[in-house]
């Protein structure tokens, strides 16, 4: 199991939020981003010290990030890498807490 796919979406979400914030001052889009992110950041902190709850979290943060950007897939690249990024997410540490839930 690897913190690096949580490291990684942590950034791109809290760059995202920022963004999105700077070019439409869009607070929602920000706060999103930044809390999305934070959490991710932490699960791959957890995963990282082998801290309990950092796949669990992992696991939250790809599915509410897919379910916030599921809806908004079809209107533009944006959504559209943030659905297909999130759902990589979702199965990849999907199967690591199944995998480890079943040992």
């Amino acid at each position: 199991m690897s913190a690096y796919p949580a490291y990684a979406m942590g950034g791109l979400c809290l760059a995202g939020g920022v963004t999105g914030f700077v070019r439409t001052r869009s607070v929602p889009s920000l706060v999103a981003g930044v809390g999305v992110g934070l959490l991710f950041l932490w699960s791959a902190d957890n995963i990282r010290k082998g801290t309990s709850n950092g796949l669990e979290g992992a696991l939250g943060a790809s599915a509410l990030l897919l379910l916030s950007s599921l809806p908004r897939v079809a209107k533009g690249p944006v959504p559209a890498v943030l659905t297909v990024a999130s759902a990589a997410s979702g199965v990849y540490y999907g199967k690591t807490v199944y995998g480890l839930r079943n040992h």
